[in-house]
């Protein structure tokens, strides 16, 4: 979606100390990157797409005369983006029925490449990448797809789709551009999505009707060599019967950048909700063949994204269907961004940026994006009666019965134990995992994509103080002193200050009583690419020489704290693991652990947990990432914990608490969202 102008080999070896803790699971943490390979043939050796079946030949979907036809009648596109990853399969009917309630007839989705490809060649399609299931889903639901296969997607996802394992490649990639070391990438991904894209195709049998590709390129770049690549591989995989289409903002300069001239590749836009569609739609017809322009709007907003620290977005609903009208009163199309947000499990969460890279902007978990389906599938609300009113006008086909809510239940409250600290955590990794080097490395060069990274090293101790400064840090470093040659059995960690990529000050750290060197730890967390704009090249880590006192600081090692992101499958027995006493600081990042129980199946809901009186952090349910909390910034106060992640009986809860602990370690299962924690008008480069 646009911004308004408007996981090498197998893993080295898990974290030796996974097997004995409580409730997490720590994911594969993977060697440096070296030179990527080419593990695929130029796009001129691609096979010729199969033949269709004779039976299918009268099945198209085409473009005539301005408008859409499906088979031999006119076709009105009044679609919604769902993204399958976005959402529990076991959800993934619900949701689409609800979108059919509404009166859709199209579901759009992303595919994000970092899902599907976490490591280099390892190719996942289970689970919550299980593209083809819900792709077969939507047919069965008699809903068409319109397919947005990248592999730039943007999306306010990690990196805009790409796997991390690219900013590692030396030299590095081009992202976005003909750089042949890229596009051999790119097109070892197509050869193996596209295979399986292509007996759903309309013309197959199936229910894709479209296939984008790339997105909002004219919003970054102008390399038509590259579009027209994308284009090559594209129809030696899907024919040339499937209508490709490209998206770009509703002004002259990003069609002119975006589109692919001389092609056969259909030109859709995208605009502010309130703009006058109707001259953007003659725009659009500029940049089409003629009688090759139906109006398709492919993002309609509905509503917008909110990043942490700002009060959260709202639309007003009679606006937004009264500006849906003005393109479907003429026959026009439209995609709803998004009818059905969902949640940013895991850490695949995306961030903006404003007019430097340092003005870093990280989106909550939540992707609710107040859309008429809300983040819990609820759609007793204004805005999804306000839009199935207009859309009811302009789609004669019958429209399903409207379900009731998604019951949700509160669980109550959910004592915390600490179980583990961070020093811990650092004193239990397996020693073949830590790297050491002169200089910091980023995260990505370290291997490890997504979570954590301790980056160590020692000082002479000033009666003074010292200070410390990292010019470049992505995107958040605490920094803690330790004399731990004496303080084994004292308090081992103590927490000096943070600094931030969007508050980068410089650290002063007061004098220890050391009788050696003084150890110092910085913890630094990923809290998710920049997914838009120029700076998505956002490598993570400590990207600059680190200075104390105005002295470069040598010596590192980096030790990773890499909890598994989602649809990554722990293996391991989770049996509550204490290490022996000693002082913590409160201040001491640290794995908390607790549970709750349901007495039987029919009491498993839907149900939020509370994160008010925490601070920081990542939290699991049931070994399941269910995403980051920050409350004290906002405004996202609850996580959504949907019912498919529990069970009968004792269901875990394990958080990684960065910051400082509720007083009465005390979590609550709610039944409602929450959006009002923290200062709501503030902004995070601002705190």
């Amino acid at each position: 979606m646009m911004v308004k102008i408007s996981r090498l080999s197998r893993g080295r070896h898990h974290l030796a100390f996974v097997l004995l803790l409580a409730l997490v699971v720590v994911g594969i943490c993977v060697p440096v990157f070296a030179l990527l390979p080419s593990l695929c043939s130029h796009h001129q050796s691609l096979p010729p797409a199969p033949p269709r079946d004779e039976k299918m030949m009268s099945q198209r979907f085409y473009i005539k005369d301005d408008k859409f036809w499906k088979d031999e009648n006119t076709f009105q596109i009044i679609g919604g983006d769902l993204h399958y990853f976005r959402v529990l399969p076991q959800y993934w009917e619900d949701r689409l029925l609800r979108a059919k309630a509404l009166g859709l007839n199209t579901i759009q989705t992303y595919v994000p490449w970092n899902l599907h490809e976490p490591n280099p060649g390892k190719m996942v399609f289970d689970g919550i990448a299980d593209v083809v299931s819900f792709i077969k889903l939507c047919q069965k639901l008699d809903l068409l797809v319109m397919l947005r296969a990248g592999p730039y997607i943007c999306g306010e996802w990690d990196l805009g789709g790409f796997p991390a394992w690219l900013l590692a490649a030396k030299p590095p990639l081009k992202l976005r551009t003909a750089d042949p070391a890229y596009l051999k990438l790119v097109e070892r991904w197509w050869n193996v999505l596209l295979p399986k894209v292509f007996p759903l195709l309309y013309s197959n049998g199936g229910p894709v009707i479209m296939v984008q590709i790339e997105n909002e390129y004219g919003s970054y770049g102008n390399d038509k060599t590259y579009l027209r690549n994308l284009v090559t591989v594209a129809t030696g995989h899907l024919g040339n019967d499937i209508i490709l289409y490209t998206t770009d903002g509703g002004t002259r300069e990003t069609l002119e950048k975006g589109t692919v001239p001389l092609y056969d590749v259909f030109s859709a836009v995208d605009f502010s909700t309130g703009d006058d569609p109707w001259p953007i739609f003659e725009l659009q017809k500029k940049f089409n063949a003629p009688g090759r322009s139906p109006p398709l709007s492919s993002e309609f907003y509905t509503g917008w994204l909110t990043h942490w620290g700002e009060k959260i977005a709202k639309t007003d609903a009679e606006f937004t269907a009264a500006s849906l009208e003005k393109i479907l009163s003429r026959n026009g199309s439209a995609v709803l961004y998004m009818v059905h947000g969902g949640t940013n499990f895991g850490f695949y969460n995306g961030a903006n940026t404003g007019s430097d890279e340092f003005d870093y902007k990280p989106d909550l978990t939540s992707y609710d994006y107040d859309a008429p389906i809300k983040e819990s599938g609820d759609i007793d609300n204004p805005k999804f009666r306000a839009l199935q009113r207009v859309i009811k006008k302009y789609n004669a086909a019958p429209h399903f019965i409207t379900p009731s809510n998604n019951k949700r239940k509160a669980y109550g409250p959910i004592k915390m134990q600490r179980t583990i600290s961070l020093f811990d955590l650092m004193s239990m990794t397996d020693p073949v995992d830590v790297i050491t080097s002169t200089n910091p490395i980023s995260m990505e060069s370290a291997g490890q994509m997504f979570g954590f990274l301790v980056y160590e090293s020692s000082y002479i101790s000033k009666k003074s103080g010292n200070i410390l400064r990292i010019p470049k840090v992505h995107d958040r470093a605490q920094v803690f002193v330790s004399c731990l040659s004496q303080d084994v059995d004292g308090e081992v960690l103590r927490y000096i200050g943070t600094t931030e990529r969007w508050n980068n000050q410089p650290v002063s750290i007061p004098t220890t009583e050391c009788t050696f060197n003084t150890s110092l730890f910085i913890l630094v967390e990923n809290m998710g690419r920049v997914n838009y704009g120029p700076y998505i090249f956002d490598e993570k880590g400590i990207l600059s020489t680190v200075y104390l006192d105005g002295q470069i600081l040598h010596g590192w090692k980096m030790i990773p704290i890499p909890f598994h992101n989602l649809n990554q499958m722990p293996n391991f027995s989770f049996e509550i693991q204490h290490t022996k006493k000693r002082n913590v600081g409160q201040k001491e990042p640290a794995l908390f652990a607790g549970e709750f129980s349901i007495n039987s199946v029919d009491e498993i809901k839907d149900t939020y947990l509370s994160f008010n009186g925490w601070g920081k952090g990542v939290a699991f349910i049931n070994k399941f990432n269910i995403g980051r909390y920050w409350p004290s910034v906002g405004p996202q106060c609850n996580l959504y914990v949907p019912a498919p992640l529990l069970k009968p009986g004792r269901n875990s809860v394990m958080i990684f608490e960065l910051e400082s602990p509720h007083v009465d370690l005390l979590l609550r299962a709610v039944d409602q969202e929450d959006f009002t924690c923290g200062s709501n008008y503030s902004k995070v480069n601002q705190l």
